[in-house]
C-alpha cells in the first residue's frame, strides 16, 4: 500500500509539473507569430499590396518594434498582479485581433499599428508569459525547464517557414493571417485553462521529496530596487551583447557576403547550423545550469559569440560562415536559458515578470539599436573586419566588468515568515 501511495505521488508530480513545460512550450511556439522571421515571411506581399519600398518597410517596423518593446514594460509587470490563467487569456485575445487587425492592413499608419499589435503580443507577451512562468514555478530544475520551453521557438523556426510558404501557394495572405487568428483564439485559451488554471504567482514546483522545507529563500526585488542597484547595471553590457550583435550580423548579411566574396546565400544557408546548435545548445544547457547554477555559467555566456566574431575579423573561407552562424546558435541558446534563471536566482520571484519585462524591452531596444550603430559604421567606411574585432572588444570589456562584480552577484535571503 505504501509502495503504491508513494508510485501515486510520483505520477502526480510528473503529471503538474509536465503541464507548466507544455504551457511554456506551447506559448513559446506561437510567440513566433510576433518574430521578424514569421512576419519576414510576408514582407514582399505586403509590400506589392501597400506599394512601399525596403526602407519603409524596414523604417515602420523599426519604429513599430521600439514602441512595443516601451510598451512591454508597462504590460509585462501585470503578470505579477494577475492570475495567470487570466493573464494568459488577455495576452492571448491580444494576438488574436492582433493577427485579426493584419488581416486588414491597407495602408502605412495600419501596417504601423499591426506590426505594432504583432510584436507586443506575440514576439513580446507571450514569450514573457512563458518564461516568467517557467523561471518562477521551477527552482530546482528551472535550467531544464526553460530549455523544454524556448524549444517551443525553435521548432517554430524550424516548421512554420516551410508551412507558410506552402500555404501561400494557394491562399491570400489576409486570409491567411484571418486563419491565423481563428486557430489562436480557438486553441490557446482552452489550453491555458487546462494547463495552469490552479497555477498562482507562490506556486512552485513538486517535489518528490519535500519533507526537509527551506527555512530561507531569496529575496525578491521589485522593479524599482533593482533599477537602484549597481550591479544590474554591471550585468546589462553582458546581457544585452547576444541580441545586439547578432541583429546586427543578420540585418547585414549582404554586405558581409560581399566583403568576403561569399555566394549570394551563404549566411542563409548557414542558418541551418544556427537552428541546430541553438537547439543542441538549449538541451544541454538546463542541465548544466541546474548543476551548476547560472552565477557560475555567467562568464562563458558570449564566449562562443567572441570566437565567432574572431573567425569573421580574420578567415574569408565560404564555411567560416556556417562556423560564425552554429557559434552565434550557441550563445543565443545559452542566452534564452541562462539569463531567465539568472534573473529569478539573484532577484526572487514574486516581482519576476515586472524585471523581466524591463529586461525583455532592454533587449528589443537593443537589436533596434544595432540596426542603427552597424548602419552608421557601415555608411562611415568600416570594413566587416573592423565591426567584427570592434563587437569583441566589447565582449572583452563587458566580461571585465562581469568579472569586477563578480563578488556582488549573490541573493540575498531572508527568513521565511
Amino acid at each position: 500500500k505504501g509502495n503504491f501511495a508513494r508510485h501515486k505521488m510520483i505520477i502526480d508530480i510528473i503529471r503538474s509539473n509536465f503541464k507548466i513545460i507544455i504551457f511554456g512550450f506551447v506559448f513559446t511556439f506561437f510567440s513566433c507569430i510576433g518574430q521578424s522571421f514569421f512576419i519576414g515571411l510576408f514582407n514582399s506581399e505586403i509590400r506589392n499590396e501597400l506599394n512601399i519600398g525596403h526602407a519603409e518597410f524596414g523604417s515602420i517596423y523599426g519604429i513599430a518594434t521600439l514602441c512595443s518593446s516601451l510598451t512591454l514594460v508597462w504590460l509585462g509587470k501585470k503578470i505579477d498582479e494577475l492570475k495567470l490563467v487570466h493573464y494568459s487569456i488577455l495576452v492571448v485575445i491580444l494576438l488574436f485581433l492582433a493577427s485579426i487587425f493584419f488581416s486588414f492592413v491597407n495602408g502605412i499608419i495600419f501596417l504601423f499599428i499591426g506590426i505594432f499589435l504583432l510584436r507586443l503580443s506575440g514576439q513580446g507577451l507571450m514569450a514573457h508569459t512563458a518564461t516568467t512562468t517557467i523561471s518562477r514555478y521551477f527552482e530546482k530544475t528551472r535550467g531544464k525547464a526553460l530549455s523544454y520551453t524556448w524549444l517551443g521557438m525553435s521548432l517554430g523556426e524550424f516548421l512554420l517557414p516551410v508551412l507558410i510558404v506552402f500555404l501561400l501557394s494557394f491562399l491570400h495572405w489576409r486570409d491567411l493571417w484571418m486563419q491565423i487568428g481563428i486557430v489562436v483564439l480557438i486553441i490557446l485559451p482552452i489550453f491555458s485553462y487546462i494547463t495552469i488554471k490552479d497555477i498562482d504567482i507562490s506556486s512552485r514546483e513538486k517535489e518528490e521529496d519535500n519533507q526537509k522545507e527551506n527555512l530561507f529563500l531569496t529575496k525578491s526585488w521589485t522593479r524599482i530596487e533593482i533599477l537602484k542597484d549597481f550591479k544590474f547595471y554591471s550585468l546589462l553590457p553582458h546581457a544585452l551583447a547576444c541580441p545586439f550583435i547578432i541583429t546586427g550580423v543578420v540585418i547585414n548579411q549582404s554586405f558581409i557576403i560581399e566583403s568576403k566574396g561569399w555566394g549570394e546565400y551563404a549566411i542563409a544557408q548557414a542558418f541551418m547550423f544556427y537552428s541546430v546548435f541553438t537547439v543542441i545548445t538549449l538541451f544541454f544547457s538546463g542541465f548544466i545550469v541546474d548543476k551548476f547554477t547560472s552565477k557560475k555559467i555567467l562568464p562563458y555566456l558570449n564566449l562562443p559569440m567572441l570566437l565567432g566574431l574572431v573567425i569573421l575579423a580574420f578567415f574569408n573561407h565560404p564555411y567560416s560562415a556556417f562556423i560564425l552562424m552554429g557559434l552565434l546558435g550557441v550563445s543565443n541558446g545559452l542566452t534564452n536559458v541562462l539569463l531567465s534563471s539568472f534573473w529569478a536566482e539573484i532577484y526572487g520571484v514574486n516581482y519576476l515578470g515586472s524585471i523581466k519585462a524591463l529586461i525583455g524591452s532592454l533587449m528589443v531596444f537593443s537589436t533596434a539599436l544595432a540596426t542603427v550603430i552597424f548602419g552608421f559604421l557601415i555608411d562611415s567606411g568600416f570594413s566587416i573586419e573592423n565591426i567584427a574585432l570592434l563587437c569583441s572588444v566589447y565582449i572583452v570589456i563587458s566580461l571585465v566588468i562581469i568579472l569586477i562584480f563578480w563578488s556582488s552577484y549573490k541573493p540575498i535571503m531572508q527568513k521565511k515568515t
